[in-house]
Parts: structure tokens; sequence; C-alpha cells
């Protein structure tokens, strides 16, 4: 049975290793100088009350998103700097450190790297020291559930190349889910006042990328309480 068992194990890897070796990722960095590491070090210190020495992370976590726009550019252009754009307002007292992600998934499918996928990235509150977010161009006016089905198929390879690369992985959330985390170990934050009110990347969306890769037995959030 130890042997079976071994066997197949071997092979799920081997099947893993091999999806992950066939995805196609862009890297199309975003900026990420000097500058964005040490607001990303200084975020760590108030936010989480942890002094870093760099800013790498083990993760445990996928977060998937919507942009809330529907141009890949302004998406994009929403990234890119190192400081927040003056309209966001909403979390702004915080950090003028901006908002990331490590990828960013186009309207037909195309998967973008923003970022190391182990460095620190600003876009989940109170998990950001143990996630990678999946960023996909839609959802708009932060309220359709219009992402594509190009969109899912990729999301549901890159969850799998991710399991793959960092088997330290235990969950996967979509970003409506994440005051749910709280009753977890990995939530860190310490401004009780600094939440915000999530619907990305839409429940049916996140219903189907679980569905698809449910034998990779990642943890979702435990149920909020009534």
């Amino acid at each position: 049975m130890a042997r079976l068992f071994l066997i197949i194990l071997s092979f799920s890897i081997l099947l893993l290793a091999n999806e992950s070796k066939s995805l196609k990722i862009i890297d199309k960095p975003i900026d990420f100088g000097k500058e964005r590491i040490a607001m990303t070090k200084a975020y760590i210190k108030q936010h989480y009350g942890k002094n870093v020495k760099d800013i790498t992370i083990r993760p445990k976590i996928i977060v998937l998103h919507w942009t809330a726009e529907m141009g890949f550019d302004k998406s994009f252009n929403r990234l890119k700097p190192q400081k927040l754009l003056t309209d966001r307002k909403d979390i702004a007292k915080a950090s003028l450190l901006n908002v990331s992600a490590h990828f960013l998934v186009a309207r037909d499918g195309r998967i973008y790297r923003l970022m190391p996928e182990n460095w620190m990235a600003r876009h989940v509150i109170g998990l950001n020291y143990s996630s990678i977010g999946i960023e996909n161009i839609g959802g708009k006016g932060n309220k359709a559930e219009d992402l594509t089905a190009a969109q899912l198929r990729s999301n549901i390879a890159l969850v799998r190349y991710l399991k793959a690369k960092y088997p330290s992985i235990e969950y996967m959330i979509g970003h409506y889910e994440y005051t749910q985390m709280e009753n977890t170990p990995l939530w860190l934050e310490k401004d009780k006042g600094y939440r915000t009110i999530k619907a990305d990347p839409g429940p049916k969306f996140m219903h189907d990328v679980r569905h698809a890769v449910k034998n990779l037995h990642l943890k979702m959030p435990p149920k909020a309480k009534k």
C-alpha cells in the first residue's frame, strides 16, 4: 500500500511539473526599486510588527482578484508606480506604498508576471506577508462577474503552477473572502480599523477555479461567523 501511495504521489508531482513547464508567462515588471522596497519594509513593520532585512515571503495563500477596470493598460498603469495614486484615499492613511500583484491576467488569458513571486505585494489586507496575488482584468464597476473563459483557464493553470513550485501554499481564496482569514495564524494586521469591503473576483469564478483544482486540496477560508 505504501509503495502504491509513493508511485501515485510521484506521478502527481511529475504531472504538475509538466503542466508548469508548458505554462506561458510574460514578464512585464512594474516599478519596484529601492523606494518601493523600503516602503514595503516599513509597511511590514507598521502593519505586521516585523522588522525584516528583505521583503521575501514564504507563500501559503493564493488570492484571486479582479481589477474593476476593463483595459489592460489602465490596470497595469495603476500597479506600475511605486507610490499610491492620489485617488486611493480609502487606503492612503495606512501607507503610501502602491498596491501591486504578482500576476496580471488579460481578457484573452495571457499571463503577465509583474514582480518576483516571492516578494511581498500589497494586494490584500492582513495577508500580504504570506500570499501571492493574481489580478484579472475585469469586474466592471467592481460589480459585474464578467471574467472570461480564457481567464478562467489561465487562473487554473497558474494556480497549478504555483502550487507545484511552492508546496508551502495551503489556501486559495477570493479577495472578497479575506476577512474570514482573521481566524487563522496567517492573519497579521495590527490595525483593527483597517478593512475594506471587496467583491472580487466573484463567487462563480472562485467556484469554477476551485472545482478545477480540487485535486490540489487547497483550503478554503474558515466560514464567516454569523
